[in-house]
């Protein structure tokens, strides 16, 4: 039996419903889904503005009902509304004890037995459908495990509390011995299963810090325009939607009037039972009229005014972020409390090989997918360390130098086993020894860009011991990363250059050139006053987020 909305002509051909009225309460469901993305928050949205569903009674009769879960589940899970025909949706299974009868039970999509597409008048598109589908299936998965969070803890893995398993949906546990990682042994503890999987956290808590800083771009600030935008064509549905309703419960009370006047006086039995459903009808009317009104008349749509203050403000924010965030003097429980601000949850998956996949799910809804390049122990366990291999041994072969087959293979898009965006030289010297390929002259020294300067290299400039720059390194006073080589280079810019000259001067107490170009103040300290208002800035901008999801949703399709 086709679902309420479809229905066939005389010819037999599947149309839409010729109502109106169910045309427009099946779109505003989808829309409220699309939005909303809960099943329970679509029927709540629905009741608290007396908005009832179409459904079919026993006889297969159109009678409009109360929202409930069953009703809204039932309409965003059904294919026919994206215009597929579709077999085999359920199966049975096999009863649990002896003498009781099989239960049906819903098959997942990848094993429904015939779909045929574009068969019927669609209300959403395919990949629409399957979106719904994948975030009914996300949310009972949420459901069914532990759904807190939990406060932000000092510790330096960023994702604890917030990070769940791809793999079995349930959530995962931080564990630092032997190296910090994401472990997931719900299955093991719970039914005596192998542990699921367990991740790395160094470069996954890289990429999703990455992705944090970039989402606070000033320019993200009018997402919360297109935003409004959104929530007001929203609005206008569930507000037509009502007056829809109101207009089909007035024609009723007219019908019912009509009949109680042909009635015949006489006739009690007859007279006084229409009198009851006329009576009725009226009672439908003025709650009709109630609810609507309990509605906010629709206003035209205008962009969201961003104060000047605010801005600035961001803009401020955004420009001290990542110092804020590699400072040393903030904890992690500050640093998680940051990132929770916009990250709702991240879902991991190992993959396979040297890539494991990240799903940031921001607040609202927004979803980013990343791919995570992860160290793992060889050539061999990378994705294309075969064809590294090869490429790299016929340039061996050539007498190429091992720097210079190092920088051609990371142009080429290669990668040393533990170093995610380049190749080491001296993974190239390993797999060239090991293929017994000598060569007879070798570079003595690795080359850098003129941008930078080599220890030696400062110390001539500044006409200083080159000892003193080392000695600065190992006590901290000159903070700075080393390079994957093992070197350590220095912006060749004149406020480095500068701050050095201060720091050997005894100008300033300490330098740091790991996060930005130092100033004559040099480093300055970011104290735990400073990261609570830092956190308390960013507030208004949970929405930012928020405005990508539902800007995306609108935009991809308008839902009829």
């Amino acid at each position: 039996m086709l679902p309420i909305g479809l229905m066939r002509d005389p010819s037999g051909v599947v149309v839409k419903d010729p109502d109106m009225a169910v045309q427009g309460r099946l779109g505003l469901v989808f829309q409220l889904f699309l939005q909303l993305r809960s099943v329970a928050k679509v029927m709540r949205a629905l009741n608290e503005r007396d908005l009832e569903l179409p459904r079919r009674d026993r006889y297969g009769d159109l009678c409009w009902t109360r929202a409930t879960l069953a009703a809204v589940a039932a309409i965003l899970k059904n294919p026919a509304y994206a215009g597929a025909f579709v077999y085999g949706r359920t199966r049975f299974r096999p009863p649990k004890r002896e003498g009781a009868l099989p239960q049906k039970a819903p098959r997942p999509m990848e094993e429904w037995r015939i779909v045929v597409k574009d068969r019927y008048p669609a209300y959403i598109d395919w990949p629409i459908y399957e979106k719904i589908r994948s975030v009914i299936r996300d949310n009972r998965a949420e459901y069914m495990r532990i759904k807190t969070r939990g406060a932000p803890r000092n510790g330096e893995l960023l994702l604890h509390g917030i990070a769940w398993c791809a793999r079995c949906g349930h959530k995962m546990y931080v564990r630092y011995k032997g190296g910090g990682e994401y472990v997931c042994n719900h299955l093991r503890t719970q039914e005596g299963q192998p542990t699921c999987q367990h991740i790395r956290a160094a470069h996954i808590d890289a990429a999703v810090g990455d992705a944090f800083l970039t989402a606070l771009a000033p320019a993200e600030l009018d997402a919360l325009s297109r935003s409004r935008r959104v929530q007001q064509q929203t609005n206008n549905a569930l507000r037509s939607s009502a007056e829809r309703e109101l207009e089909r419960k007035r024609y009723t009370a007219a019908l019912a009037e009509r009949q109680f006047n042909r009635a015949d006086p006489d006739n009690r039995l007859v007279a006084s039972e229409l009198e009851r459903r006329w009576e009725a009808a009226l009672n439908d009317v003025r709650a009709a009229e109630e609810a609507l009104a309990r509605q906010t008349p629709p206003k035209a749509i205008t962009q969201v005014a961003i104060s000047k203050e605010l801005n600035d403000k961001v803009i401020s924010l955004t420009g001290r972020l990542p110092q804020i965030w590699g400072d040393e003097t903030i904890s992690d429980a500050h640093r998680k409390a940051l990132l929770r601000c916009l990250i709702e949850k991240v879902v991991l998956d190992r993959g396979e090989r040297d890539l494991a996949l990240a799903r940031i799910v921001w607040r609202g809804g927004a979803v980013t997918e990343l791919e995570v390049k992860m160290s793992v122990n060889s050539v061999t366990r990378l994705t294309r360390g075969t064809e590294m291999r090869e490429r790299l041994l016929t340039l061996a072969r050539d007498g190429v130098p091992d720097d210079k087959i190092a920088t051609i293979l990371t142009r080429e898009g290669h990668r040393s086993p533990r170093c995610a965006d380049k190749v080491l030289p001296i993974t190239v010297g390993r797999l060239r020894r090991a293929a017994a390929i000598k060569v007879t002259a070798q570079r003595s020294r690795w080359e850098h860009d003129d941008s930078y300067l080599s220890p030696p290299e400062l110390a001539r400039r500044l006409e200083i011991p080159v000892n003193w720059l080392y000695v600065q390194i190992r006590t901290k006073r000159l903070l700075i990363d080393r390079q994957p080589s093992g070197a350590y280079l220095f912006p060749n810019t004149p406020s480095v250059l500068h701050a050095i000259g201060d720091l050997r001067n005894h100008v300033i107490a300490q330098l740091d050139l790991r996060i930005c170009q130092p100033n004559k103040e040099g480093h300055q300290q970011l104290h735990a006053r400073q990261m609570h208002d830092a956190v308390a800035d960013l507030r208004p901008l949970e929405t930012t987020i928020a405005a990508k999801a539902l800007v995306d949703q609108n935009e991809a399709r308008a839902v009829p």
